[in-house]
């Protein structure tokens, strides 16, 4: 497939932006990656390597590096920080002809408004007075698997079937699976709250609770996302899936998972403050716990897994403590749990 006359735009030289970058490029789209500064630029295209956030992965010559985005891209990824995208996009806005996609590739829920990435990109498009697909692209990613071009799989989700077409024609190539989902609200949610349980698998690791106490933060993890997903309108059967189940399984097994690994370090008595400011990376899942516990409160939906990664980290909990509260707690049925995995039946 000839390569589009319009560039795929990349909004941020991030380590899964550059990873997007490397991937399109496989795939056969022109990239260009909009860089927050000229020494930025400048760097990537000298050193074609993301030193700091991706180190040891070259990227293609044919990937550009700008400071100025194309006026009409084919595609619009966002892959910067979940607590960022809003102040990111509303400086891009102004730049941008057309209708191309706007894509969320970030995982997570803002802070201040409660609102997932499609949401956000929603309300800055409204204050412009502009229209565009709006698309979330989420699953089972670890950055470097995708860069160097182990297989893997992703799902991009849209009302606008045309878009995640569109968007499945330029992303997928042999190495990496592409599938199409109309749930955006399960697929995004997925991607954010598997974040918080698999801190507390990093947690429960530390500690040393075993492969059975894993098996069940991991499944009654899994309940409280489709509980709080199924309260906002998300399928539930989209929680079984590959954003969100799928993306549970990478995040909470791989020691390259950064929420996993903060885990790790918050069970063995690190202070979050300290790890935070030993990373060059953003750890998605802390304020995502945050934003997700009053989201959850906002619904009345009971959480009790994300209640005990709140204090944690929030409220100096100490992780033997939440994980024996959660221990502790009243004895319930399964099936009530289960049941929400289920469609709802048909009215008679």
């Amino acid at each position: 497939m000839a390569a589009p006359a319009d560039p795929v735009l990349v909004v941020g030289a991030t380590s899964w932006g550059c990873t997007l970058a490397i991937q399109f490029d496989r795939a056969g789209s022109t990239v260009a990656v909009l860089c927050r500064s000229s020494e930025e630029a400048a760097e990537l295209a000298r050193s074609r390597e993301q030193r700091r956030l991706l180190p040891g992965i070259a990227l293609p010559e044919s990937i550009d590096f700008v400071i100025e985005p194309p006026a009409n891209p084919n595609a619009v990824i966002l892959a910067v920080p979940a607590q960022t995208l809003r102040a990111n996009l509303r400086a891009l806005l102004p730049h941008l002809h057309g209708d191309a996609p706007i894509v969320s590739a970030a995982k997570g829920i803002e802070l201040d408004t409660h609102l997932r990435m499609s949401e956000v990109i929603a309300d800055e498009l409204r204050a412009a007075g502009r229209d565009a697909p709006i698309v979330a692209l989420s699953g089972p990613n670890l950055a470097r698997e995708v860069a160097v071009g182990q297989a893997a799989t992703t799902v991009v989700a849209s009302t606008d079937g045309a878009s995640v077409e569109r968007l499945r024609e330029l992303l997928m190539s042999p190495s990496f699976r592409v599938y199409t989902n109309d749930d955006i609200v399960g697929v995004e949610l997925g991607g954010a709250l598997k974040n918080i349980v698999a801190i507390g698998v990093g947690i429960g690791d530390a500690l040393n609770i075993g492969d059975n106490g894993r098996a069940a933060f991991l499944t009654r993890g899994l309940a409280e996302m489709a509980r709080l997903g199924l309260a906002v309108g998300a399928r539930p059967l989209t929680f079984m899936g590959l954003a969100c189940l799928g993306d549970l399984i990478a995040t909470a097994a791989s020691p390259s998972s950064r929420n996993r690994t903060l885990g790790e370090q918050l069970g063995r008595g690190e202070m979050l403050q300290d790890i935070l400011a030993a990373t060059v990376h953003v750890t998605e899942g802390v304020e995502t716990t945050r934003a997700v516990r009053e989201l959850a409160r906002e619904h009345q939906i009971e959480l009790p897994i994300v209640e005990a990664m709140h204090d944690v980290l929030f409220d100096a909990m100490p992780p033997n403590v939440a994980i024996q509260r959660l221990m502790t707690r009243e004895a319930q049925s399964e099936s009530a749990a289960l049941g929400q995995f289920l469609p709802a039946a048909e009215p008679n």
